[in-house]
């Protein structure tokens, strides 16, 4: 499994070995949740609390982690594109997936991540279920404004877009690009993973077609040094700084994949979005854009001239899509402090309190018979058909008395 290698090349890295045996001593110690379970035992080895990043809000990778609710009858799955609230079927294939994951992470996930802390921390606690559950504080990078309003437990605290800074001055030659853009500016890069000089031939026809009959300036995120084909209304850069770019007052609209840092950073902004999702969780955030008002949703598989045509336009031709971004943007600025100012209090909070276990959930201490209350249903059940099987068994007696003569 990819995580796995991953996670064993982490800690067998020459410099993480170095800092393991260096006798350091911590506040505490920071580890971000993607299938890197194993590296959370760093906390047990320094002598230190434990605070988790999840990078994409609360789902199905922490939740259990920190006895945090999470109902499939209305929370779809992360790698899932469904809608809220779900039909019938949604919520059956969404039920099942949770409990799919529940079992590949008890049964595969945990074991191998106990044998990869077992192998390189030398201070690891006997089995890694005695750190998996010993967070003290999650900073989740979400905010309603973005995500679908979730429960979290006291020990979850939003802090979403604390990676955000302020916007700086643009190289000279994008500020001109921008600042000459009359009828506006699209912007389009599909994320730092996903390249767009690696589509296939016939979607990237598609979509320069589609380009060179818009009369806005395309702003392309473009891997190579040369762009067969390109309109004169398009430039390309191998690297863009996307933030300052959104933050442009020119720039219309942002054609993405659909990664939340994207997402994020285009709320945060007010700019809306035609989403193209390749995988992970970028179908769910264009599902959510949709939803929210702010995007529309173009499946990679459907992409060709005539259907990118119609949702540019129809993006650029609707006053609502800028309106709702913007609506969220406000909400998304609208708060007691900034993210990151909450991020360094949350953190400073559990070394002053010694680890913060009064934050801790009482449901982590409960077998999942207990916490599900299948103990309780099962005698609540057993009273019900002993009740029935009694009075069945007393009226099928009388009805069968016979008469005195």
């Amino acid at each position: 499994m990819m995580l796995h290698a991953m996670s064993e090349l982490t800690l067998k890295h020459e410099n993480v070995q170095k800092l393991i045996n260096s006798g350091e001593k911590f506040d505490v110690v920071i580890v971000e949740q993607f299938g890197n379970d194993a590296q959370k035992a760093l906390s047990t080895h320094f002598g230190a609390p434990l605070i988790t990043l999840s990078a994409i809000g609360a789902n199905y990778w922490i939740n259990p982690l920190v006895g945090n609710p999470s109902p499939p009858s209305y929370i779809p799955d992360l790698m899932s594109d469904y809608p809220v609230p779900m039909t019938f079927c949604e919520r059956l294939i969404n039920s099942l997936m949770y409990v799919f994951n529940e079992l590949i992470y008890n049964f595969m996930v945990f074991p191998k991540q106990n044998q990869l802390m077992k192998k390189y921390i030398p201070n690891a606690p006997a089995h890694i279920s005695d750190v998996l559950y010993n967070s003290s504080i999650v900073l989740l990078n979400s905010h309603p404004s973005i995500n679908q309003p979730v429960p979290h437990v006291p020990n979850m605290i939003e802090i979403g877009g604390f990676y955000i800074k302020p916007s700086k001055t643009l190289p000279q030659d994008l500020q001109e690009f921008l600042d000459n853009a009359t009828e506006g500016v699209i912007y389009f890069s599909m994320g730092s993973n996903l390249k767009s000089a690696e589509l296939p031939k016939e979607k990237r026809d598609a979509i320069l077609k589609t380009f060179a009959k818009l009369k806005q300036k395309i702003l392309w995120k473009w891997e190579e040094e040369d762009l067969p084909g390109k309109p004169p209304n398009v430039k390309t850069a191998k690297w863009l700084p996307q933030q300052d770019i959104l933050a442009h007052p020119n720039v219309k609209l942002f054609i993405t994949h659909g990664g939340f840092l994207s997402t994020t950073e285009t709320i945060y902004h007010g700019v809306p979005i035609l989403a193209i999702p390749i995988f992970g969780d970028q179908k769910m955030n264009a599902r959510s854009a949709v939803t929210s008002g702010y995007g529309v949703y173009l499946a990679f598989n459907e992409l060709n001239e005539e259907t990118l045509t119609t949702s540019i336009n129809k993006i650029l031709n609707n006053k609502r899509y800028k309106e709702n971004v913007q609506m969220r943007s406000k909400l998304f600025h609208d708060q007691i402090v900034s993210p990151l100012d909450a991020a360094i209090y949350w953190i400073e909070y559990v070394i002053r309190h010694g680890g913060a276990p009064h934050l801790r959930v009482a449901a982590l201490d409960l077998p999942w018979y207990k916490y599900l209350l299948i103990d309780v249903v099962a005698v609540i059940a057993s009273a019900i058909i002993t009740l029935i099987f009694i009075f069945d068994s007393r009226y099928f007696h009388i009805g069968n008395l016979k008469p005195i003569h």
